[in-house]
């Protein structure tokens, strides 16, 4: 616990890093250190806590001290390491994480497989935890500078050896990226005042790195349906490491242990653990000695209740900076608005002005592929209340009321009756919710819509609306994702009869992605741009029933 003599070393300790809070400009960072101070951490240890979460929160900051309070080494001074990386995102990425997927399940794990596809601008260096945020200050000087220069696309050439698979940068675009780099680097030995070396050799993106040489000819064709032009944003990305435990083996906890001995250590569901191969000698069948990345405490436990991780899953990404116009440093949290450098709340992807986001698709255009996404419309209401919906939300008088907040607050005008809606229902809430989450998804992967097709009933008609971002986009129903792609494919039509079990399989805003092959003039069937959607049921529910039962 952290009380007592403890919170006068911490008030002891402020007058220490006043000059540093003096030399910050980052407003941000200055609260974030004295929340802790006020709570009475001491000073070495709370920068210790934020520049080993990345400086995101106190609390997350907090939440870590706690997990650490055990750990023997917490008032060590030992700094993180850095990195400064350059990280496709998008739908380049994700077909890179669907080569390390593939390259995995085909060829067993590699060197690659241990960090995220990326290309590396500066090699790990030092930085005093206190000067953590000076770094993030080079960071967007750096990129404020730069983000004119960067290309706005880069182009990538595929080289393959016995023991080497990878893409290779165009030498142009290199240099300008080569100049970021060294720029970083000067950025960051002036104001944090470390010893940071820009990478000197040909800028390149692993794909698979000391594999066995009978998997090369298998990952040379999983790396050919990668296209390294499409569409992409690249991001400078800061990420920082524990330096005790490189090449330390990661293991993850799929089980929770509870200790039965003073030496073992407690394990939750999902806990990440240090294990150095070298130690394990002396160590009995089936146990391990490893050192906890949550808690920093070390003990022994079962192997078999682990299993093993990438090295890149203990790093903590501190800031990137999106290197197109209008970007900004981004935290690594992407479902929270990200603080900028100077305090305030800034969401790129929701704030960017449509003409920037066109702007950028359309110097994407020479690089993309036609695709055709083609969708069930989202959940409609007499799926959910049945065939007597209407009866449910009809007035005696023939008015609409909303009988369940699941209902649409209104129904549109229709010059005939109200009751026609009942051959013609519309989405549900939690529909025009889907809807718009999934259209906030494919606005997320920067994808242009050319052209919308949409059934005429009323449920696609709207599903439609709330999912104008994308690609080619085709709202239907059900049976749509097979009547639309198989003669796109090539594919006889299927038998009707065998309509209804496929429809019933399909669920709502469920989709598929067809990508034309221009060069071979034919299409193929591809993942969509953005990952399922998936959720449980919610029954009706009567206060009266169960409640007030005896």
């Amino acid at each position: 616990t952290f009380t007592g003599g403890v919170e006068e070393m911490a008030v002891a300790e402020t007058q220490l890093y006043s000059k540093v809070f003096n030399k910050v400009r980052n407003r941000s960072t200055c609260s974030l250190l004295e929340s802790l101070l006020s709570m009475g951490f001491p000073a070495h240890t709370a920068q210790k806590a934020l520049a080993a979460t990345g400086h995101k929160t106190a609390e997350e900051a907090s939440k870590w001290l706690h997990s650490h309070c055990n750990d023997p080494s917490l008032d060590d001074p030992i700094p993180q390491e850095y990195a400064l990386y350059l990280c496709p995102t998008g739908p380049l990425l994700d077909k890179l994480q669907e080569f390390w997927k593939e390259s995995k399940n085909q060829c067993a794990r590699n060197k690659a497989h241990e960090i995220f596809p990326h290309i590396t601008l500066c090699d790990f260096f030092t930085c005093e935890d206190r000067k953590v945020e000076f770094l993030h200050e080079a960071l967007k000087k750096v990129g404020d500078r730069f983000i004119n220069l960067f290309p706005p696309v880069i182009s990538l050439s595929l080289h393959s050896s016995v023991s080497y698979l990878g893409f290779f940068m165009n030498d142009a675009h290199a240099n300008v990226i080569k100049e970021f780099a060294v720029a970083f680097a000067t950025e960051a030995s002036i104001l944090a005042d470390c010893r940071v070396k820009p990478c000197t050799k040909q800028l390149h993106l692993t794909l698979a790195h000391k594999f066995y040489p009978h998997h090369q000819k298998t990952l040379e064709q999983l790396a050919k349906s990668i296209n390294p032009g499409q569409s992409c944003l690249w991001t400078a990305a800061l990420y920082s490491r524990d330096m005790r435990f490189v090449n330390y083996q990661i293991l993850q906890a799929l089980f929770q242990y509870k200790p039965q001995n003073i030496d073992e250590l407690m394990l939750n569901t999902g806990d990440l653990i240090y294990v150095d191969r070298s130690q394990q000698s002396d160590v009995s069948d089936g146990w391990v000695i490893g050192t906890s990345h949550r808690t920093g405490c070390r003990g022994f436990l079962p192997e078999n209740y682990t299993e093993k991780a990438n090295e890149s899953d203990t790093w903590v990404k501190h800031r990137e900076y999106t290197l197109t116009p209008a970007s900004g440093l981004l935290p690594k949290n992407e479902n929270e608005p990200r603080p900028k450098l100077n305090g305030e709340v800034h969401n790129p992807i929701m704030t960017k002005s449509v003409t920037q986001t066109l702007a950028f698709q359309l110097s994407q255009t020479v690089a993309l592929r036609r695709g055709l996404l083609v969708m069930r419309h989202g959940e409609r209401v007499d799926h959910v209340f049945g065939k007597s919906w209407i009866q449910q939300c009809l007035t005696a008088d023939g008015k609409y009321h909303r009988a369940d907040l699941n209902f649409p607050a209104s129904l549109p005008k229709r010059r005939d009756s109200i009751k026609h809606f009942e051959y013609d229902p519309p989405l549900s809430c939690c529909g025009v919710f889907q809807s718009r989450l999934v259209g906030e998804a494919l606005l997320e992967k920067q994808e242009a819509v050319s052209h919308v097709y949409c059934s005429p009933a009323l449920r696609c008609v709207q599903t439609a609306q709330h999912v104008l971002e994308g690609i080619i986009l085709i709202v239907g129903h059900g049976s749509s994702l097979d009547s639309f792609t198989r003669p796109v494919l090539g594919l006889p039509a299927r038998d009707s009869k065998d309509f209804a079990p496929l429809v019933r399989k399909i669920p709502s805003l469920g989709m598929c992605f067809c990508e034309e092959l221009k060069e071979e003039n034919r299409w193929q069937m591809i993942n969509p741009p953005v990952k399922t959607l998936t959720h449980g049921s919610n029954a009706a529910f009567n206060w009266r029933n169960g409640i007030l039962d005896s």
